[in-house]
Order: structure tokens, then C-alpha cells, then sequence
């Protein structure tokens, strides 16, 4: 199937508009390419949700900070087109940073309180850039569905906020986090790991695995079940940012006893790449499964 791309924000908002016209949904999947398996069961349950679907490709500088990686982010956009055309996807959007950020743009979308602890306290500036970028994409696209990743969770608890708080006409559904057949969550960035990394990195999910069957088996403790974690990384990672157990809906602090559900959040380093990860307690499973 023949997948038409586009450079303009006008081209993109004419296409969705024309699809509405028709009866037709929208679904809208933004992403910073470099796409993997992950990436395409995100536009796999748009398709469920929604029959016409745009795929965003842009690396967006501003939710890089100075010391992140904006400049080896990985790029391959004619293979992501590709592999989009054969996922039947209907438009993708792959637009050059002037024609998302004009010369004299001013305008950035500050996110609340769900952006100011885990990635927001170690990534300055990150969540702003996030929501600013989203923002334009709901603009342009207008109504539709927007599928976003688990694994990316503090993201989509923002996005979800924003869409609430600005009344935009989209509903954001988050989709699972997808891992390779070892475990590791997929991650773009997961090509930067050398092998002996890589086999470190498994570390993080592990102690995910293992927190999540002594929750199953009774533990509430949120320091007990971030120790869990903490000790399957500590001897493979070159640092950790956070291991923390948080309010699934908040983000809030957990000051004792984890209550229904909590999402425990990972980021730490493995050799030079950083790497996030995460489970929500009392709504998955163990991540390595039975």
C-alpha cells in the first residue's frame, strides 16, 4: 500500500479533514522515528480504533535538554516510511524543524505537577517540550484518537492532562509496553547498547519481574518493593537516576504502603545510554510473564 508524506502542517490538517469529511476517523500516532516493533503496535491498535491514520515523524529539539542526545538520535526515514507503507498507514507527517517551529514562534505549553517529579526532576525543560510538540500535532491533526506508549508513562499521564485541562477533541489511549523476547523494553535507543550492555540492561527488567511477584504475593512496602528493583540494577548500571514506587494517577509520593495500584519508574544509565522502564503495580503482571 502506497503511504503519501507530507512536510506541511496545512497538507497534514486538509487530509484529517478530508478523512472526517468522508466519516472517517482519525488516528494519529506521534513519534520520533528510528521505529521499531514497538512503534508499529502503536499504529496497529490505531488502526482498531480509527481508519484513517497519520503517523508524525520528528525529532523535537525542544524536549532535549543540553547534555541529551538530540544530534545521534537515531534517524532512517526512509525506512520508517517503509515500513509504515506496509503497516498501512495513510499519511505520514515528516516535517523539518522550521515548519513546526517558525523563526519568531513564542508559544510553549507548561505541564503541571505530573511533570515535576522522575523524568521531570532529572530532565529539565523535557516535559515542556513534549507538550508543546503534542499540542501543535493535536492542532494540526484536530479530532482524532492519539495512541501513545506505556513505557513512556510519566508521558502519557502529561499528554492525558493536557488533552483534559485545553478541552482538545482527542481521546489519548496508551498502549502496553512492547519488549523484545527477552524482556528489555524497545527502545530506539536500545541500538546505542553494545552486547555486554545490553545483557546488563536485562537487569532492569528483572527487578521488575521480581518486584512484581512479591507484590503478588503480598508486599506493600514501596520502600521495600523500590529496593527489589534497585538491587538487580545496581551492579549492572553505571548510574540510576530514580527507582521509584509513585501514585499511578498522580505521580504523587508513596509514604508507606503501596494502596490498589502504583507505578513503579526506572531510569539509569547502561554504559553511556539512558534507559526507562516502568510497571504499573496492581494492574500488570510480571513483565517476564509465568
Amino acid at each position: 500500500m502506497a503511504v503519501r508524506t507530507v512536510t506541511s502542517p496545512d497538507d497534514v490538517r486538509a487530509a484529517c479533514d478530508a478523512a472526517r469529511a468522508r466519516g472517517e476517523r482519525v488516528g494519529l500516532v506521534p513519534t520520533m522515528g528510528a521505529l521499531h516493533a514497538g512503534h508499529l503496535a502503536l499504529v496497529a491498535e490505531a488502526k482498531r480504533r480509527a481508519r484513517f491514520i497519520v503517523v508524525s515523524i520528528f525529532v523535537n529539539p525542544s524536549q532535549f535538554g543540553p547534555n541529551d542526545d538530540f544530534a545521534r538520535y537515531p534517524r532512517d526515514l526512509d525506512g520508517d516510511v517503509g515500513k509504515l507503507a506496509r503497516a498501512g498507514v495513510d499519511v505520514v507527517f515528516a516535517p523539518d524543524v522550521p515548519a513546526v517551529y517558525a523563526s519568531d514562534d513564542q508559544t510553549r505549553v507548561r505541564a503541571g505537577a505530573v511533570a515535576e517529579p522522575l523524568e521531570g526532576a532529572h530532565r529539565p525543560g523535557h516535559f515542556e517540550g513534549v507538550a508543546t510538540i503534542v499540542a501543535k500535532l493535536f492542532g494540526i491533526a484536530g479530532p482524532c484518537v492519539a495512541v501513545f506508549g506505556r513505557k513512556d508513562y510519566q508521558q502519557l499521564l502529561v499528554v492525558r492532562r493536557m488533552a483534559r485541562d485545553l478541552f482538545f477533541p482527542v481521546e489519548v489511549v496508551g498502549h502496553r509496553t512492547v519488549r523484545e523476547s527477552d524482556g528489555l523494553a524497545m527502545s530506539s535507543r536500545n541500538a546505542y547498547l553494545s552486547p555486554d550492555e545490553r545483557t546488563r540492561a536485562l537487569s532492569i527488567v528483572k527487578g521488575l519481574d521480581a518486584a512484581a511477584r512479591r507484590f503478588q504475593v503480598g508486599e506493600r512496602r514501596a520502600r521495600e518493593l523500590e529496593r527489589i528493583v534497585r538491587e538487580s540494577i545496581e551492579p549492572n548500571a553505571a548510574s540510576i537516576d530514580y527507582v521509584e514506587a509513585r501514585d499511578a494517577e498522580s505521580l504523587a509520593p508513596i509514604n508507606g504502603e503501596v494502596s490498589a495500584r502504583a507505578v513503579l519508574a526506572v531510569a539509569c544509565r547502561v554504559g553511556s545510554t539512558r534507559l526507562i522502564d516502568n510497571l504499573v503495580l496492581g494492574e500488570e503482571g510480571p513483565p517476564l510473564g509465568a
